[in-house]
């Protein structure tokens, strides 16, 4: 998934119930999906934020590098300006980019 070119809101939003569970008709199964997908969105942004924070890891560490390391802090706070994993999962959800099926109905 590309992180950088969501158009989820920054901010907590209220949304109307009714456009929330139009998909499923119950709106504790959507919230279901949503929080399925928010756990997800979360895994894959923490796996890619590990990686790039392991390329700048030194077997020894210093004071001195952990204040200089410019690049690794430059990561971090781009990291930390993302849209939450939950923003991210509701507009998924919205724009219909979520998969989900019911395994109680045979088709």
């Amino acid at each position: 998934m590309d992180f950088k070119n969501t158009s989820a809101p920054l901010n907590t939003i209220t949304y109307d119930r009714n456009v929330v569970d139009a998909k499923t008709e119950n709106i504790y199964e959507a919230i279901s999906i949503i929080s399925k997908r928010t756990i997800q969105i979360n895994d894959e942004i923490k796996k890619e934020l590990l990686d790039k924070l392991e390329e700048f890891a030194s077997p020894t560490e210093s004071l001195d590098e952990i204040f200089e390391n410019k690049e690794q802090i430059e990561v971090s706070k781009f990291y930390e300006k993302l849209p939450k994993s939950h923003a991210m999962a509701i507009e998924n959800w919205l724009l219909d980019k979520i998969y989900y099926r019911n395994t109680e109905i045979k088709e």
